[in-house]
């Protein structure tokens, strides 16, 4: 539908190319080489310099030494605790009883026995009447199995036959009597002792201590100890214990600060890797490193993909870098080892500044690659991990244009919704938290929602200021009637500021028509030809009618006048710190096109003779339109212009004149380096001639017998040779 070739005499030079191309190529590829290396020097210091870890220092501690600082769980974990396992098993086994043998009543009987034998001695003793006392004291002596002390012995030689016959029989009775019941080592001393009190009353008391003296050496264990049985109840006591499990949740304390570091603490901090060294450096440098690289060589290779020309723009690429390296770098300090304040960092705020000043698709890539550092810091907690995934998607996806201020505060409660539904999935059926500790982390949910919309309404207020990035609110704030440029315009060419209204509805309803940024071509169109104030009256718009100041110029002052309204309206600009953005529209709306009028009256004075005339003294200084917003502000000033002064009456004078100021600048090579495709010039005829007829509505007229309209070129119509001083 529209023509591409441009005649000769709009070819580059090739003989500039060396120079002009290289500069323009190399230097911002260089500047983007160095700000993506200085991004992967800077992250992998940041990753692996442990800023934020709180407990590093538990790496050199050891049984016996005072806690430092509270130490937390790190995250949470269930182990089998060796130490608490093993003392279990102790347990078990000590409290396992010794096993005895049953009651052995040979043993009774070889003791009775025994006791006879001995009283058997004692008597042939007693009844040697040849011995003296002495001789038999010394022979009571012999006996092995009797001990008696010297005063028993005496008593036992000099008592009567009937009360020793008593004895006798006392003693045989109580040793069959202890030794009925089961006896083991360590109650023999106890059954010993109760030997007195199972004498017969009906002896003397001297009687009763000598049989006591006497049963008692006699009275030995009946239950013997079997070591292999107590050995096999104890195996079993052993083995039945299950493996102990100890729990710690996220945040939990290990040790308070103070306290005696012991074997048990030790070994939980290990089953949470807060006691692990490091295998080897590797383990230790290479994950950070693999991190950084990873996401510096996704983002290059997303914005060769997508965009391209983002390389170009050092300031935007800049800004990417240092914000994200701020963020990480915050980040070490919040979210190691942190239990509800890893929960309030805010990196939906990360995305959301981007997406606000660069792009929501920019937005959201930027912040799942951050999610890879996230990923790092916190050790791999999945939970945490995920939360500062799912929170600045929603939010980004939620903030839209964020043309208005309550447009964060419901990306802020799309932030909060988000976290809470992450908080819920991972955390409302596990067992180690309660529902207080579920509270906290919902409340750091919508907390974080709310620091997030603030810091990112904050944060938007520097963006313009440091980065030179152009934000809705700004735009907002400039479109505003009351700014003063646009009321000096008002007051001193009003026909300039109705003209740039209409160019702005224009350019308005075009660029939503190709999903161009619609603020910005509106608010740009409104200040496009604040130059103009400084001389309004050399205008065609702002012109009394009769009275025309260029009749009294040469063409060159003439053309010098009309051009330096760029240059005008650029100094007013940045006197009054507007964006480059709009400084761009003021400079590119004209391009480098030539005021064709001034021109060819110059070359007619110089009696046709083109070599005579500078055409630069009559070529806009430029730069060509460098994006679809100031090329679509370009066509749209051109299109209102034109049509003013030609006043079309049907819609096809409209559509021809359409067609032929986007055929124009085709030629003219000014729409080169802004990115419209024909399909999108297309629809921007098909939106211009729908918004004059709008304009012209009034004027259109439908003739019931139409003639038959002149022939259109296939290229548009033919281009005539004097255009309106306003172009």
């Amino acid at each position: 539908m529209y023509g591409l070739r441009r005649s000769p005499d709009f070819m580059p030079d090739s003989t500039a190319l060396p120079e002009t191309s290289v500069a323009r190529h190399w230097l911002p590829a260089a500047r983007s080489w160095a700000i993506g290396l200085l991004f992967v020097l800077l992250a992998c210091g940041v990753l692996l310099v442990p800023l934020g870890a709180t407990q590093d220092e538990a790496l050199n501690l050891r049984a016996g030494d005072l806690a430092p600082f509270d130490i937390v769980a790190s995250r949470s974990q269930t182990y089998v605790s060796e130490i608490q396992t093993q003392s279990a098993k102790a347990s078990a086994e000590t409290s396992i009883a010794s096993v005895y043998d049953p009651p052995d009543t040979r043993i009774a009987r070889q003791q009775v026995t025994a006791a006879q034998a001995a009283i058997s001695f004692v008597n042939s003793v007693r009844a040697d009447t040849l011995a003296s006392e002495l001789q038999k004291r010394q022979e009571l002596t012999y006996l092995r199995d009797l001990s008696l002390s010297g005063e028993l012995q005496i008593q036992l030689l000099h008592m009567e036959d009937s009360r020793w016959v008593a004895v006798q029989e006392e003693v045989t009775r109580v040793i069959e009597a202890a030794m009925s019941e089961p006896i083991r080592e360590h109650q023999l001393a106890e059954t010993r002792d109760r030997v007195p009190m199972m004498i017969s009353v009906a002896v003397t008391v001297q009687e009763a201590d000598l049989a006591a003296a006497l049963a008692g050496q006699f009275i030995v264990p009946n239950s013997i100890f079997n070591e292999s049985a107590t050995q096999q109840a104890r195996d079993a006591a052993i083995a039945a214990v299950h493996p102990v499990e100890q729990a710690f949740a996220q945040g939990q304390t290990i040790v308070p600060r103070g306290n005696v570091l012991t074997e048990h603490d030790l070994e939980a901090m290990t089953a949470l890797d807060m006691l692990a060294p490091k295998q080897s450096p590797w383990e230790t440098y290479l994950p950070p490193v693999v991190a950084v690289v990873l996401v510096a060589v996704t983002m290059t290779l997303y914005l060769l993909r997508s965009q391209p020309e983002f390389f170009g723009r050092t300031r935007h690429l800049l800004f990417i870098t240092l914000l994200a390296l701020a963020f990480l770098f915050s980040a070490q300090f919040v979210i190691p080892e942190r239990v509800v304040l890893a929960f309030l960092f805010p990196t939906a705020t990360l995305g959301m500044l981007i997406a606000v000043g660069l792009g929501a698709q920019l937005g959201l890539v930027t912040t799942t690659l951050f999610v890879v550092f996230i990923a790092i810091i916190s050790n791999g907690r999945v939970d945490v991990t995920i939360y500062h995934l799912a929170g600045p998607i929603v939010a980004i996806l939620a903030l839209g244009k964020a043309e208005r201020v309550n447009s964060f505060l419901l990306a802020g409660l799309a932030t909060a919704a988000g976290n809470a539904a992450v908080i819920l999935i991972f955390r409302l059926d596990d067992p180690a938290i309660d529902m207080l500790g579920l509270s906290t982390l919902l409340g750091a949910s919508l907390a974080n929602g709310a620091i997030s919309g603030a810091l990112t309404l904050m944060g938007l207020f520097l963006l313009g200021f440091v980065f030179d990035i152009t934000t809705s609110l700004q735009l907002v704030e400039l479109s505003r009637p009351n700014h003063p440029l646009l009321v000096g315009m008002l007051r001193a060419a009003p026909g300039t500021y109705q003209h740039s209204l209409h160019v702005a509805n224009l350019a308005e309803q075009a660029a939503q028509r190709i999903g161009a940024n619609t603020m910005l071509v509106r608010v740009g169109a409104l200040f496009h030809d604040i130059g103009k104030t400084r001389h309004p009256e050399y205008f065609v718009e702002n012109q009394i009618e009769g009275i025309n100041p260029h009749e009294h110029l040469s063409p060159h002052a003439s053309a010098r006048i009309i051009i330096d309204h760029v240059r005008d309206g650029d100094e007013m600009a940045g006197r009054h710190r507007l964006p480059s953005a709009i400084r761009a529209a003021i400079l590119e709306h004209h391009g480098t096109t030539v005021t064709m009028y001034q021109h060819e009256k110059e070359v007619e004075e110089a009696d046709g003779d083109e070599a005579k005339v500078a055409i630069g003294d009559f070529t806009y200084p430029g730069p060509k339109p460098r994006s679809r917003e100031t090329a679509l502000l370009m066509l749209a000033d051109g299109c209102e212009a034109k049509a003013r002064a030609d006043n079309p009456t049907t819609t096809t004078d409209i559509d021809d004149i359409v067609r032929y100021i986007i055929n124009r600048r085709l030629r003219q090579g000014q729409l080169d380096e802004c990115n419209l495709s024909l399909t999108d010039l297309n629809t921007v005829r098909e939106s211009f001639v729908n918004t004059l007829k709008g304009f012209f509505h009034s004027r259109l007229q439908y003739p019931s017998a139409p003639e038959k309209e002149p022939a259109v070129e296939q290229l548009g119509v033919p281009e005539q040779s004097a255009l309106p001083a306003s172009e």
